[in-house]
């Protein structure tokens, strides 16, 4: 139990219903869906419709999405594969003749297909039982009658408001007197209300052609991309269920998305882990931020090594989450020192800069499960708006490499390495907790320490989001306020090179479902604006 005299929150407990997003109004419309017949997939999509609103930075209908679901009663884990590819015309070729030797963050080139919308339309299809129009409907008034800049979302605008100056028209709509909204700022976008409405009322296929797509066609090949109405014609039928992965940790099944996905990075790190007996000193200890870090030093290095789009790379998922090749990583960590140099692992390079994601979860009462994750990556993904529709097109296709010979190399109708990943746990057959938590690379980091705070160490939901986090990045580790000094010393004795953050690592959601109690329980993290609510 958390000490009442200290701020903080408890975990959010009911009986029928939850959910836990990164905002409050779109955990509010997932509960209205909830409790008025909807099930968890209709509430979820519900939910990261409204946050394509109100949280524009981290998401929107111009991203991406990836989706596990565990329909009542069936113990079978279904997941999506909600990303875009990129346009035909995207050759290495083209790039270099248009001056890139490297991916660009703002370019046209880092934006493929969208791939969200097609998402929602099958998911919706295939398991969900309220109509798009209703799902989409408190989207649209929000985006209508404007809603007011919560705290997280402001700091974020803040941030990106160079980005956002760089081009008219997404300055003339993301921007106030040219400068970043503020906290309660009242922000509309009338534009994109008509959008969604037009595919609440005839489907995905009036985003992928027709008038909208046209103009996320002009603005892109007007910021010099090579999209054309035909790849975009080509996306509505883009997202495709796939089947998810799993491993065995701790006598739990971990489930995540396949790649293009990261998610593999999760059960790599939690196989090297579990077989490591729990250090003394609790979740805040040396020994196990220092362990825990040197897991994800490679676990990251063979993310840049081999992920990539396995429908056009061999992909080595098989061998990357073996008990065998997991305890050979495992004999190569010290306990008392970090590791000068990585062993080797093909093409690794310095991660990107970090992004910007929302991820959500809905447990209705039935017993319906979603753990859904939507995301522009960067803030405000490119940064190029298609202003009569109201569009913000994402940049994933920065996650591409333009090495030749790279198994993730940009190419025509290809995916890149994605970040995102929404996770679930399993035991028995049966849904325990779908989770997640965003932040860009660092979500196999978060998510591997959310998971090990409350099953290893026994901290509650709340608490197991709450804790104070670290992730290696660029040669440093980025360590969060809350990790005392002493621990901080004792890292850099081990030859870590900390460095404080001005901002906090991801954010995060997770509902636990207590079946011998019949009680639901929920978190939601600190570090953004949102919230859990149940019934």
């Amino acid at each position: 139990m958390r000490d009442f005299h200290s701020p903080g929150r408890s975990p959010v407990l009911a009986t029928r219903g939850m959910a836990a997003t990164s905002m409050p109004a779109a955990t509010l419309t997932a509960i209205d869906i909830l409790r008025s017949g909807g099930n968890a997939l209709d509430a979820a999509i519900a939910a990261a419709a409204v946050l394509a609103v109100v949280e524009p930075q981290s998401t929107g209908i111009g991203g991406d999405c990836f989706c596990l679901y565990v329909p009542a009663g069936q113990g079978k884990v279904v997941a999506m594969n909600g990303s875009g590819r990129a346009p035909a015309g995207a050759t290495p070729e083209r790039l270099r003749a248009d001056g890139l030797t490297a991916m660009d963050a703002t370019s046209a080139h880092s934006v493929t297909v969208p791939g969200a919308v097609s998402a929602w339309a099958k998911l919706n299809a295939a398991y969900g039982r309220t109509p798009m129009d209703r799902i989409l409907a408190p989207a649209i008034r929000l985006a209508e009658e404007g809603h007011p800049v919560h705290p997280r979302v402001a700091s974020d605008w803040e941030t990106a408001a160079p980005k956002l100056r760089k081009r008219e028209a997404t300055a003339r709509h993301f921007l106030k007197n040219g400068q970043p909204l503020q906290i309660g700022d009242m922000f509309r976008q009338p534009a994109l209300a008509r959008t969604l409405r037009a595919i609440g009322n005839e489907g995905a296929r009036a985003f992928y052609e027709g008038e909208i797509a046209a103009d996320m066609v002009a603005a892109l090949r007007e910021a010099g991309g090579s999209h054309t109405l035909e790849d975009f014609a080509n996306g509505l039928d883009a997202a495709e269920f796939v089947e998810p992965i799993q491993a065995r940790w701790k006598g739990l099944d971990i489930f995540q998305c396949p790649p293009n996905g990261s998610g593999v990075l999760v059960l790599s790190m939690l196989g090297v882990l579990g077989g490591m007996e729990t250090p003394s000193g609790g979740p805040l200890s040396a020994t196990r931020l220092h362990r825990h870090t040197e897991v994800a030093r490679l676990a990251y290095r063979d993310r840049d090594a081999f992920l990539a789009d396995p429908s056009q790379a061999d992909v080595p998922v098989a061998r990357l989450v073996s008990d065998e090749y997991t305890a050979q990583l495992r004999a190569i960590i010290d306990d008392t020192r970090a590791m000068r140099e990585l062993p080797p692992a093909g093409l690794a390079e310095l991660l990107p800069v970090h992004r910007d994601t929302v991820y959500l979860c809905v447990v209705d009462e039935e017993g319906n499960v979603c753990s859904f994750i939507n995301s522009l990556f960067e803030s405000f993904g490119s940064g190029i708006l298609a202003e009569r529709s109201g569009v913000m097109l994402h940049n994933r296709g920065f996650g591409f490499r333009l090495q030749e010979g790279h198994p993730n190399c940009i190419a025509p109708n290809k995916r890149p390495m994605h970040t995102i990943i929404p996770g679930m746990v399993m035991k028995n057959g049966q849904p325990l907790m779908p989770y997640g938590v965003m932040g860009g690379h660092f979500q196999p980091m978060g998510q591997t320490l959310f998971l090990s705070n409350h099953f290893e160490y026994g901290l509650d939901v709340q608490a197991a989001l709450d804790l104070p986090r670290l992730f290696p990045y660029a040669g440093k580790l980025q360590v969060e306020r809350g990790i005392s000094a002493s621990v901080i010393d004792q890292l850099s004795r081990m030859g870590h090179v900390p460095e404080l953050m001005d901002k906090p690592h991801g954010g995060g959601q997770a509902i636990l479902i207590d079946r011998e109690r019949g009680v639901l329980v929920g978190g939601s993290d600190p570090r953004k604006d949102g919230c859990a609510l149940g019934y």
